[in-house]
C-alpha cells in the first residue's frame, strides 16, 4: 500500500459517508475524507493531512458529478459549523442518515438488526424552536453567530436558514444594543467582557417565545434600555430573561435567571398536551418530528395497555405523558431540578393522576427501583449525547423489564450501548429513525430491546 503525501492530487469515486456526512474516497488503499462530497461523485482530490488514524483531502475540481447535488441556500454553510449538509439533496440526506445508523448499528453495535426507513420532516427550513447564539468581539466589532467546526472561532451569522426568523432577530437586537450601549461581549480567553450567549425559545402551537441574555454579570443601569430594545425589535417575545453565568466552561446556561419582562417559560402542546417549559428544560427542538417520535416509543414501549413503565431522563415529563396514555403507572425521573418541577406541573395542568415525577440521576434512580423491587414491564430511556453509564445500564436490566425502549441522538453511543444490553440479556428486536434535524449530520433514533433471559 502506497503511503499517501500531502499536497499530491487523485482522481476517486467517493464511495460512503463519514458519521459527519463528509464523503470517503478510497485512494491506495487508505479511506480519504472528503467534505462537501457525494455518494458515487468522482473528483481530482488533494491531500491535506495524513495521520496514522485518519487522512482528509479536499475536493478540487469535479469529473463526475450526482444528481442529487444541489446549490447550497445557505451563504454560511462553507464556514459555520451548525449544518453540513446543504450541498445534497433532502432524499440523499435521508439515506446517509439511514446508512449511518445502520453502519452504527452493525460496526460498532455488532447487531444484525436494522432500521428500515427515516421518517422525513416536513420543514428542512426555520423548523428550530431554540436558537443558541454565540456572542464574541470580531474584528473589534461585537457578532453573533456559531463556532466553526471543532473550534471557538466566531462565524458571525445574521441569517440562519434552520433557526426561526424571530431567533435571527432577537439575537441582532441584542448585539446592536451592545454596540450602542458599549457593552462588551465575553471574552473566553480572559473571562473579561458581559454577554456570552443569546438564546431563543419558541412554541409551535402558541404565540410564546422567550429570549434569554446569557451574560457573566448584570446590566445595572442599562437593564430597562435592553428590554425596551428587544421588546421594540422582537414585540412577539413573552418574555425576557437574564443568565448569570460566571462559569468558566462552555455551559450556555448555568447559574441564577432573572425575569426582566413577562414570563420565563413558554406554554406548547405537543401530542393534544399542554407543556410549560422552563429556559432549563430539554424540549425536543422539532415538535412534528417529536410527535412522531414520542408515538414510535409508546408503540414499542407499551404495544398494548399495560402496567408499569419507568423513564428514565425524563425532561420536562413530554414523554411520560405519552406513556401514560397506555400505561396504569408511570415513573420519571430526571436530574434538573426546573425540568421536573415543570414535568410535574405538566401533568397536572393535563389532568395526568397516574405518573409520579421526581429529582434524581438516572444511575441513582435506576438503583432505587432495584432496590425497592418495583419490576417495571417496560423501561423508556432518553439519554444525552454521551449516552448511559453502565452502572445505569445495569441496574435497569436488573429490574428485568419486558422490554427497554431507548430514545438516541447519538447512533454511536446507542450501539455501544446495545452491547452492555446484550451482556444482560437484552436483545435488539427493532429500530427507527427520525429526522429531528434537518441539513445537520444529526439523527434521531428509537430502539426496541426485549429481554431474552435471566
Amino acid at each position: 500500500m502506497k503511503d499517501l503525501v500531502k499536497n499530491e492530487i487523485y482522481e476517486a469515486e467517493i464511495s460512503g459517508y463519514s458519521s459527519s456526512g463528509s464523503g470517503v474516497a478510497r485512494i491506495e488503499g487508505r479511506a480519504v475524507f472528503v467534505p462537501r462530497t457525494i455518494v458515487g461523485e468522482i473528483w481530482r482530490i488533494v491531500i491535506v493531512k495524513v495521520s496514522a488514524s485518519a487522512v482528509y483531502g479536499r475536493a478540487l475540481e469535479p469529473v463526475k458529478l450526482s444528481p442529487e447535488r444541489r446549490t447550497p441556500e445557505c451563504e454560511n454553510s462553507l464556514r459555520c459549523g451548525g449544518c453540513g449538509l446543504w450541498h445534497m439533496s433532502y432524499e440523499e440526506e435521508k439515506r446517509f442518515k439511514l446508512r449511518r445508523l445502520n453502519d452504527a448499528l452493525s460496526h460498532i453495535g455488532r447487531q444484525t438488526v436494522q432500521a428500515r426507513e427515516i421518517a422525513g420532516s416536513d420543514r428542512i427550513t426555520r423548523y428550530r424552536n431554540k436558537g443558541i447564539y454565540a456572542v464574541r468581539s470580531v474584528g473589534g466589532a461585537v457578532r453573533s453567530g456559531f463556532f466553526a467546526p471543532r473550534s471557538h472561532e466566531l462565524v458571525p451569522v445574521e441569517r440562519c436558514l434552520i433557526q426561526s426568523e424571530l431567533a435571527d432577530r432577537t439575537a441582532a437586537a441584542v448585539v446592536g444594543f451592545m454596540r450602542e450601549n458599549g457593552v462588551p461581549a465575553y471574552d473566553e480567553k480572559t473571562g473579561g467582557g458581559l454577554v456570552r450567549h443569546v438564546y431563543v425559545r419558541t412554541a409551535a402551537a402558541t404565540p410564546d417565545a422567550v429570549a434569554v441574555v446569557v451574560s457573566a454579570g448584570g446590566f445595572g443601569g442599562r437593564t430597562n434600555a435592553l428590554v425596551s430594545r428587544l421588546r421594540e425589535a422582537c414585540p412577539e417575545l413573552t418574555g425576557i430573561v437574564l443568565n448569570v453565568n460566571k462559569t468558566a466552561g462552555n455551559t450556555v446556561l448555568s447559574g441564577a435567571f432573572h425575569t426582566l419582562w413577562g414570563r420565563e417559560s413558554i406554554r406548547d402542546v405537543l401530542g393534544g398536551f399542554k407543556f410549560e417549559i422552563s429556559p432549563q428544560a430539554f424540549y425536543q427542538i422539532n415538535p412534528p418530528q417529536a410527535e412522531k417520535l414520542y408515538a414510535k416509543a409508546v408503540e414499542y414501549a407499551a404495544p398494548e395497555d399495560c402496567g408499569t413503565v419507568l423513564e428514565l431522563y425524563c425532561g420536562a415529563g413530554t414523554i411520560s405523558l405519552f406513556l401514560a396514555k397506555r400505561a396504569k403507572r408511570v415513573i420519571g425521573a430526571e436530574i434538573i431540578p426546573e425540568a421536573i418541577e415543570n414535568a410535574r406541573l405538566n401533568a397536572e395542568r393535563n389532568g395526568v393522576d397516574n405518573a409520579e415525577l421526581f429529582c434524581a440521576d438516572a444511575s441513582e434512580a435506576a438503583a432505587r427501583f432495584l432496590k425497592e423491587g418495583i419490576r417495571p414491564e417496560a423501561v423508556v430511556v432518553d439519554p444525552p449525547r454521551r449516552g448511559m453509564d453502565e452502572s445505569a445500564i445495569r441496574a435497569v436490566c436488573g429490574m428485568k423489564p419486558d422490554r427497554v425502549v431507548y430514545v438516541s441522538c447519538n447512533p454511536s453511543t446507542l450501539a455501544r450501548d446495545i452491547t452492555v444490553f446484550n451482556d444482560c440479556g437484552y436483545e435488539l428486536k427493532e429500530a427507527s429513525a427520525v429526522d429531528m434535524f434537518p441539513r445537520t449530520a444529526h439523527v434521531e433514533t428509537v430502539v426496541l430491546m426485549s429481554r431474552s433471559g435471566d
